[in-house]
């Protein structure tokens, strides 16, 4: 069977050793690797026939990762990463290089060998972060939305290394190539964005409407992989056009049927890649070479994470985020591989050096979900040494806040909710990332923590384990899942209301402990419909119920459907018939210049008279010997039946019956 008799044995290798790895607490990424490595070459026993074949395969993988991270991430979600991004990315493969080149000469290499070794460790690997990331249910929150930002520009910074690194020799030639690259780059995603996001949608949109599944998802994956080849054919790289086509249609009202479609087979692929990994580790040359490997993953790991974690702090990134950008991305990456490749095939770097360098990357691979993990330890840790370093927070009472409310997210909502808490005396505090936002709370006198809700510290520091509510009004469903799960962790009796990004996630939110979600967008509808009813003359009482109505049809299976659903239901009707009215006095009314006791308002209406405005000012619950005057707005409660009586005896109507 060829190539289908490795696949499968790659695929049934992979499942035990996942299921190992799994039962161990790892990240499954290491089985896969432990297969790559059983059904390698260098092990003996049965190996892989048609290795070559499966690398070509896994550079499918790739695509297709890179293909769903486009479709994940769109340029919105990546604009707030966009300096870190584009400005200290560079910065940092540059000062990477730099310690490549310092290391390569401790190890005795030449100057050329030592910059390609700088070039090589100066990239992290999108494929290893993006699945640590997804197990770890990190995908979403701000570490890792820099962290992609940054992996984007490391990715691209391989099309001008392949071409510079093997024209040292000749300066002019390489700096023409690059800018010949560069060029064809620009033009491509131009013609993507001016061509792609008019043609490519409107492709989706006619497929879907053909009713096929099957269609629908093959025509997704020819996009994703066809652009890839189109850039492949016209110089640059597979994944780089993989990523540009997903990219356009994640701007498409299709996106996320794009992604869940996508997903099995970037998974299936993504396998092929971690076992193709796997089967180039030679455990031989590892054993012979140890030292030399183990000082190039020490001296490479904490200076490349050194450098990294400095940048993003430079960029007014803090807290914990440094350190998980850090402890994410010091590990050599899947396009060092292709990179080495080049430069082994140009002569540049010796077949030694390639084998060192390929058994580093592996082992930075493996150690990645390790090490990644354990970031939140190693901050708590720094907390307690360092004191004199807490999180930035505002306003927060030196006993601490007791059965208080967390709210995540200081934005318009959050803000607003804030200020109603703050005028009803309630104890709150704001967590929030944005630090524009955070002075804005900090200048407002509210309590306010600066850091990522999804890190345990942050929440620790916002007293998350003696809060009585959280309020999540963040919209990103990845982050807000993250907090979730790490609040429930800290205080399993904390009740939860969030807004959910859609009607498909209630299930979701209320598997996670939610106790109340809020639909934005249909909040917003209601209101609309509201107004509109107002304006068409509907009565208010109708206008309120059809809108109630509305909502518990929504919002019905979040709640149990038994005893508790239908005594809701009842107390909601039963609250219509309690409506408060405001009503204006009439000159003309019988009851004006009479007191509330004198006009037996209750006895004729059945109304009660709950507050009167005179002349702005509010007299809530006013007496029975309070005298009413002519043009007073007078707020009553009562059944609909009784209202009606109200504004009738309020209005001149009666004085003119009783005259006749």
């Amino acid at each position: 069977m060829g190539i289908a008799t490795d696949i499968i044995l790659l695929v049934v290798a992979a499942f035990f050793c996942g299921l190992l790895v799994q039962r161990l607490g790892q990240p499954l990424i290491l089985g896969y690797i432990a297969a790559g490595v059983i059904l390698g070459p260098h092990t003996g026993g049965y190996t892989i026939s048609n290795i070559d074949e499966i690398e070509l395969l896994a550079e499918i993988g790739i695509a297709l990762l890179l293909f769903a991270l486009g479709l994940e991430f769109s340029l919105k979600d990546l604009k707030p990463v966009k300096m870190v991004a584009l400005i200290g990315t560079p910065i940092q493969i540059v000062i990477t290089m730099v310690l490549g080149i310092g290391i390569g000469h401790l190890m005795g290499l030449d100057w050329i060998p030592s910059l390609w070794l700088g070039a090589l460790i100066s990239l992290s690997s999108t494929m290893v972060i993006l699945k640590t990331l997804m197990n770890q249910g990190s995908l979403g929150t701000p570490s890792s939305k820099v962290m992609i930002g940054m992996l984007i520009v490391q990715d691209l910074a391989v099309v001008p290394m392949m071409i510079i690194l093997p024209q040292l020799s000749n300066p002019p030639v390489g700096l023409l190539a690059l800018g010949f690259v560069a060029l064809k780059a620009v033009a491509f995603i131009t013609g993507m964005v001016l061509l792609g996001t008019k043609l490519l949608p409107r492709l989706l949109v006619h497929i879907a409407k053909l009713g096929s599944r099957e269609l629908f998802m093959l025509a997704i994956t020819a996009i994703g992989l066809g652009v890839g080849y189109l850039t492949y054919m016209v110089g640059l790289t597979f994944a780089f056009g993989a990523f540009v086509a997903g990219m356009v249609l994640s701007e498409s009202d299709y996106g996320h049927q794009a992604l869940s479609d996508i997903v099995p087979l970037r998974d299936l692929f993504g396998l092929l890649f971690f076992t193709s990994v796997g089967m180039l580790l030679d455990p031989t040359f590892l054993f012979d070479n140890i030292r030399q490997v183990i000082f190039l993953v020490l001296a490479m790991s904490l200076g490349k994470g050194l450098i990294i974690a400095l940048i993003v702090r430079i960029f007014k990134y803090r807290n914990i985020i440094p350190l998980a950008v850090g402890m994410g991305l010091f590990q050599m990456g899947e396009f060092s591989f292709l990179l080495a490749r080049v430069g082994v095939s140009t002569n540049s770097i010796g077949s030694d050096l390639y084998s060192l360098i390929l058994n580093t990357a592996i082992v930075t691979m493996v150690l990645t979900p390790l090490v990644s993990g354990q970031t939140a330890r190693i901050y708590a840790l720094r907390r307690r040494w360092f004191r004199h370093e807490p999180l930035e927070s505002t306003n927060i009472p030196d006993s601490g806040l007791t059965d208080h409310v967390v709210i995540v997210g200081g934005g318009r909502v959050g803000f607003q909710i804030a200020q109603v808490l703050k005028r009803l005396n309630k104890q709150f505090v704001i967590i929030e990332l944005d630090h524009r936002l955070f002075e804005q709370a900090k200048e407002a006198g509210m309590a306010v923590v600066y850091g990522d809700a999804g890190q345990e510290v942050v929440l620790e520091s916002a007293g998350i384990k003696k809060s009585s509510l959280l309020i999540l009004t963040i919209p990103g469903l990845a982050a807000a899942r993250l907090v979730i799960v790490q609040s429930k962790r800290l205080n399993n009796k904390l009740e939860i209301v969030a807004r959910t990004p859609g009607p498909d996630y209630f299930d979701l939110f209320r598997d996670l402990g939610v106790s109340e979600v809020v639909l934005p967008e249909y909040e917003a509808s209601l209101e609309l419909t509201r107004q509109s009813l107002l304006h068409l003359k509907v009565p208010p009482t109708e206008v309120q119920r059809y809108t109630d109505i509305a909502r518990q049809e929504l919002y019905a299976h979040l709640i149990n459907q038994g005893d508790d659903y239908r005594m809701l239901s009842q107390l909601r009707d039963a609250e219509q018939q309690f409506i408060l009215q405001w009503v204006p006095l009439s000159p003309e009314s019988p009851i004006a210049h009479k007191s509330i006791g004198e006009s037996e308002i209750r006895k004729r209406t059945g109304a009660s008279v709950v507050g009167v405005v005179r002349e702005e000012q509010l007299n809530s619950n006013p007496h029975a010997d309070f005298v009413l005057l002519p043009n007073d707005l007078v707020a009553i409660i009562g059944s609909e039946k009784n209202r009606e009586a109200f504004s009738l005896l309020a209005s001149s109507t009666v004085s003119n019956k009783h005259r006749k």
